[in-house]
This record gives C-alpha cells, structure tokens and sequence, in this order.
C-alpha cells in the first residue's frame, strides 16, 4: 500500500518528511514503507531497532543507509522535535526491550494544544502494564487501538487510563486472526469510546487544531473475498502453496505471485483451482497440472534469509500475502 499512502501524501501537498516511525518490523507495518521514504525527502528516521531477518526490513533499513537519512533507535522519554506546540513522546520500548516484536513496538504520545492522540503499533498487554508501572500517563482523546483490535492488547486498566473519546482500528476486512476481537470492542464501549474500524469505516482521516477533534471517513466497497490464500513458502526448496478454502471453484488465469519487491513475477496460465484444492507453484522448470505449476527458471526466486510471496488477481488487486 505505499503507492496509496504516497498518493495521498501528494494530494495533501507534503513535499517532504521531518520524521518517519516504523512501530516495528513486521511486514504489516512496514510493508510499503521503503517506497514512501524513497519518494519524500526525509528528515529523521526512528525505529523500536529490534533485531528481525526478514526482507521487507531489511531493504527498508537499506534504503534509510543508502539515502543517508539520520537514524533514530527509540527508547521511553525520548522526544521527537518537530514544532514548539507539537509534543511527540516516546513511550515504548523501555531501555529494557521485552524481547517480542509486538511488545517491543513503538508507542507515541501525540500532543497539540488540549488534544492528545496515543499511537500504540501493535503493543500488547505486557508492554501496557510496563508503561502504566513506568509511571507515564497514557491519557489521550484519540487512541490507535493496539495490535489490529487483538484480545492481547488493550486491557481494562489501560484503557481506563487512557480513557480515549475516539478509538481507531486499523483492520484488513476478513483477516485470518478474526481481528477485531470481540472482547476488546466490548472493552472499548464499556468506557464510552466511539469506535472506528478501516474494514467497515474505510479510510479514517483524522484532524485536529489543537483544539478540537475532527474524523472523517471515506469507504470503499472491498472486493469479494475469493477464499483463496497462499498456504505455504518453502524458500529452500522454490515452492509455493496456493490453497483455495472457498466453496466454489477459481479461475486464476492471468493471476500473479510475486516475491519481496517484486522483482520476480510470475503469471498464472489458464487455470481453474477447484474448492478445497492446493496447486503448488515451483521455481523449476516442468509440466503443469492439476496439482503443480513450474516457473520455469533456472536461477532461484525466493532469499532463504527470507522473502514475503504476494498473490494478486487479474485486476492486481493483493489477495493474499506470506512472509517467511
């Protein structure tokens, strides 16, 4: 989604960056992150600096290095310096990182004038409890709901402290974790938060003068979920599963996986994928049928320290991503 976040960037009249955060190195996160610092100039670059192999973060730390964008690693207390009437605290990780992705995320205390909003990636219920024991004060008018509305983030005794007027979900339509869970949305109403979610809301906008808080929203009609998911990423041994769990049959001529970057793509022939059915794709060449599919190539496609395979339908709409 970085050509969408860039797009809208450009429609805003940005012409550059002071700061970029990357909450944490999941490809969730920071997927089309790369791309957006490629098209801006950038002023700082902070990240939860917590070690992870996986392609998407390291091409995105390669790309800070090449276009020598100072680098920031975050730790509670410290301060992100924009603007006199701007407060941007970092309230997690703490000097000691928990040691988990998630938990380690970075967390932002956004403050303009009377109106504050915490941003909180996908921290869980440990780093909440760490922060309220820090002794911070999390209290805000907009939360970002942590971890996509997971019952392991957003506990009781954070949101009373937090006590948000608004809270955000950012959650894809139909996701695999059944995200938001039901127990941290009767969480939220319970203290009165007027809820918003991207996969019933769509695009949630959110404004404000220091003063006062507006949200809008814009919706758009998601694609009909197909039921089918890539299954499996073997990077040894080239092969990728592709599984349709629907109760109908998809056709899958003209459809794409590609690998991190999309630097290799491949395209489907004419090929149906019956109801509860797998097709393997490999990387070498072969015959197809009903059950494998062959590239064709004789080099490897995919990097063994890891790759994210990405499957597109004919109109290149993203059905379904895998990361190993």
């Amino acid at each position: 989604m970085g050509g969408r976040v860039i797009a809208y960037l450009e429609e805003q009249g940005v012409d550059r960056l002071d700061a970029v955060v990357a909450t944490h190195a999941h490809s969730d996160h920071i997927g089309g992150l790369a791309g957006v610092i490629d098209a801006f100039p950038v002023g700082r670059f902070v990240d939860a600096a917590q070690p992870h192999t996986s392609a998407t973060y390291e091409n995105l730390l390669a790309v800070v290095e090449d276009r020598g964008i100072p680098y920031t690693a975050a730790v509670r207390g410290q301060k992100i310096s924009l603007d006199p009437e701007l407060e941007i605290l970092i309230l997690n990780p703490g000097e000691e990182p928990i040691g988990d992705l998630n938990e380690d995320s970075i967390v932002l205390k956004v403050t303009l004038g009377e109106v504050s909003c915490l941003l909180t990636g996908d921290a869980g219920v440990e780093a909440e409890e760490e922060m309220l024991d820090a002794g911070i004060d999390p209290d805000a008018d907009l939360l970002k709901v942590g971890h996509h509305g997971s019952r392991y983030a957003s506990s009781p005794e954070f949101l009373t402290a937090v006590s948000p007027t608004i809270s955000v979900i950012m959650v894809g339509a139909g996701n695999d974790y059944g995200h938001p869970h039901q127990e941290t949305l009767d969480r939220l109403e319970a203290i009165g938060s007027r809820i918003y979610r991207t996969d019933g809301d769509g695009t949630v906008i959110v404004s404000t003068d220091g003063h006062v808080l507006e949200v809008t929203t814009a919706v758009t009609t998601p694609p009909p979920l197909s039921g089918v998911r890539i299954t499996a990423l073997d990077l040894p041994g080239e092969m990728v599963t592709i599984t349709n769990a629907g109760d109908t049959a998809v056709n899958l001529t003209a459809w794409t996986i590609a690998d991190e970057g999309a630097h290799n793509t491949y395209t489907f022939p004419v090929f149906s994928l019956p109801p509860g059915a797998n097709v393997t794709l490999h990387t070498a060449e072969g015959s197809d049928n009903a059950t494998a599919l062959y590239w064709g190539r004789n080099t490897p496609v995919w990097n063994d320290d890891g790759d994210t395979a990405t499957l597109s339908d004919a109109n290149g709409t993203v059905v379904s991503t895998l990361e190993r």
